[in-house]
Parts: C-alpha cells; structure tokens; sequence
C-alpha cells in the first residue's frame, strides 16, 4: 500500500509542471498560502467567469436555472470527496458558516459538556465561548506528547453529560493533524456526537466521514482544494440532519405550507440558503473534480513531502525554529525568525513576492498562548510547490537572519 501510494504521488510529481502551467498565479508569485487561499487553476478561474458572463448576458435568475444540473453535480462531487451522499452535503456560503449551522442547531442546554481541543480556531471557541455563557460547559482536553489531542485523555473525559466533541483536523496557526479517525472511535463507542472541522485538510488530506466516525464535518472551497472565496459545504449524517432544526430558515430551508406553519425541507439542505454564489459554487465543484482526478491519497503524500522539504530547508538557518507538533504534519509549516516578528517577516517576504501569512494568539489563544508565542509565521505548501520556490524561500529568510 505505502508503495502505491509513492507510485501514486510520483506520477502527480510528473503532472506538476502542467499543472503550474494551468495555474496563472504561479507566473506572478511564490505561493506559500495555500493555508489561507490557494491559487486557482485556469478551469476553476474559466468555470467562475463563464457563469457570472451568462448572469451579465441572460440574467442572474435564468442563469441558474440553466445551470441546476451541474450546481446538483457539485453536491455530487463533494459526496464522493468525503465518502458521503449528495442528500448530506449542504452548500454554504464558508466553512465557518457550515460549522455554525451545524454547531448552533444542536440543543445544548446549560450543564452539558462540549469537549475540544487546544489547538481551535478563533471562530469556533467563540462560539463555545456564547455558550459557556448559558450555561453550557467548555471543557478542553490536554495534549498528548506529541502536540496533538490525547485520545486517552478525551476517552477518560466522556461521561454522560458529554453532548459533543468539536475539533479542528487541523489547526490554522501549525502542521498538526488530529487524529481524527481515533477521536471518532471514542465518539461512537460513547454514543457522543462529533464535529470535525476540516477546513484546513479537504483537498489537502483524504477524508471518508464513516473511516473518520464523524457526525458532521464542514470546509472550504479556497484553500487546499483551490476554489474560489465565498464558498464551501457542510455534510450531516443522513439520520442525524433530519432530526436537527438549524438555528437560520429561509424560504429554501423550509416551506411556509399553511399560514401558521412551516415544513423544514429533508436533509442536509435545511442548512442552506436560497441566496448563494451560484458561480462561486460551480467553481468549487471544478476544484473538487480536479482533485478527485488527481487522487486524495496523491495529493496528501507530495504535500507532506513538500512541508518536510521546507521544515529541513528553514532549519538550516541560525535563528529559525519550526513550530509544528503533531505525530502527522501536513502542509502549513509554522516558523519564528529571532529578532524579527511574524509580521516583519512576512512583510519582508511579500516585497519579494514571496507570499505567507502571520498567525497571531487571535486566530488560535489556547495554543499559542500555552506555548508563549506571540506570533509565527505560517508557510504553507501544496503539490503545486516546486524545489526553486523552497530554496528561495530559505534563501530570503536566510538574508534576513543574517541582517
């Protein structure tokens, strides 16, 4: 199997050079944001313009008449994306969206517990937060020696009390990889529900909802799977989606049958709106078509190459440390340069258009916080990433240390 796989990730190797050349961003920058928005390949960028042209030239309205067929393909695609039914997947507007809908339509009441992890983001323990606020109880479970979240210790955690398990797969601020597929076991064997946010490794990291053991998972269009911004998807259970009210209605989550009553419509499309981004839509089901045609388990093995490649090549540089944890590590490398704050570096590194970001305590306080940082910088790689842009990257912070 680990044989295939290399075999399977060095024919997408071979594929990269016309991938690149199928990518426009990558003749004008050095990408190392795929964490936060990935570079879209010319289908992708083809797919969004041709809808909002037939928008411009026939109407808005018609427009998205003509497309119903292939706006129910996307749900589709994303189905067989997370080894799920197209009648579970919601189409949402972001992957925050897609988790509150999910989040704030169960009935937690004060008393309940929701465990967590330390490594959440921002938007999510503030949701917690509103709840603890009612009376809900927030607890986080600790980390095992690794840095990721301790299976044994969530499973000494569970009592009867316990409604929900909330976890990020994979942090915004570092290369950590939960281990999903163990936190579900616990989830199931407990009978507790699980949300696993995976909006950092849905196009990046092979998901299957029922290997995982989740209840609910929502992502997004932008990142590792290469979509346009303003949209992403929630999947639920088939059973369960039936059973919960989202805490938003609309005239497409419900019907308004008598002059006193409401039906919320079957499945996962209780969670939607009638007003989306019908062409951000359709281009998220080009980039999710495009990597179910390179192949998830491809994918994941070249992105994890890449991310050791440039954790070792920032290693060779006097000043630099690495700030990953995790027994599995994917694609966002996390850094700090002595002497420069992750928001000089990444300033000094965008005037060589060389592009990352500066994760803060803002985006992710329990962790950063419990490990003393104020700030790292975060690089992230995809299959796209090429030797020459990792040694320029290096290169560049290497002049920087030796400032």
């Amino acid at each position: 199997m680990e044989s295939q796989t290399k075999q399977q990730g060095d024919q997408l190797r071979a594929k990269v050079p016309a991938l690149r050349a199928e990518t426009p961003g990558c003749a004008e920058v050095v990408h190392f944001n795929h964490a936060g928005a990935s570079l879209v390949p010319q289908q992708v960028l083809d797919t969004v313009v041709g809808h909002l042209q037939r928008e411009a030239l026939i109407g808005a309205y018609e427009a998205a008449d003509e497309a119903e067929q292939r706006l129910a393909r996307v749900r589709g695609s994303v189905a067989r994306l997370l080894n799920g039914k197209p009648e579970e997947v919601a189409v949402v507007e972001n992957a925050t969206r897609g988790w509150d809908m999910a989040f704030y339509s169960l009935p937690l009441q004060a008393g309940d517990r929701v465990l967590t992890s330390m490594s959440e983001y921002c938007s999510n323990a503030i949701a917690f937060l509103q709840l603890a606020q009612r009376g809900v109880s927030i607890e986080v479970v600790p980390n095992d020696d690794s840095g990721q979240l301790s299976v044994e210790a969530l499973a000494g955690m569970i009592d009867k009390k316990v409604r929900l398990v909330a976890v990020s797969h994979m942090p915004t601020n570092g290369g950590l990889v939960q281990p999903a597929a163990a936190i579900g076991k616990v989830c199931r064997e407990a009978k507790v529900l699980y949300l696993l946010d995976a909006c950092q490794t849905a196009g990046q990291v092979p998901l299957d909802v029922h290997a995982i053991g989740c209840d609910m998972l929502s992502a997004t269009s932008r990142k590792y799977l290469r979509g346009p911004r303003g949209a992403g998807f929630l999947w639920v259970r088939g059973d369960l989606a039936n059973k919960l009210e989202p805490p938003f209605l609309d005239v497409h989550a419900a019907r308004w049958v008598e002059a006193d009553r409401y039906e919320i419509v079957p499945g996962s499309a209780r969670f939607e709106n009638w007003e989306s981004n019908i062409a951000a839509t359709l281009g998220m089901g080009a980039a999710v078509d495009l990597a179910l045609d390179l192949g998830l388990e491809a994918i994941w093995e070249v992105v994890q190459e890449r991310a050791e490649a440039l954790r070792t090549a920032l290693l060779t540089i006097p000043g630099v440390q690495v700030h990953d944890l995790g027994a599995v590590r994917g694609g966002i490398v996390s850094f700090t340069l002595l002497g420069w704050s992750a928001e000089e570096v990444q300033h000094a590194l965008h005037q060589d258009s060389i592009n990352v970001t500066a994760s803060t305590p803002y985006s992710a306080r329990w962790d950063m916080e419990a490990r003393g940082l104020r700030g790292v910088v975060r690089s992230s790689v995809h299959y796209l990433t090429t030797d020459e842009e990792i040694e320029r990257m290096r290169s560049r912070v290497a002049q920087l240390a030796g400032r």
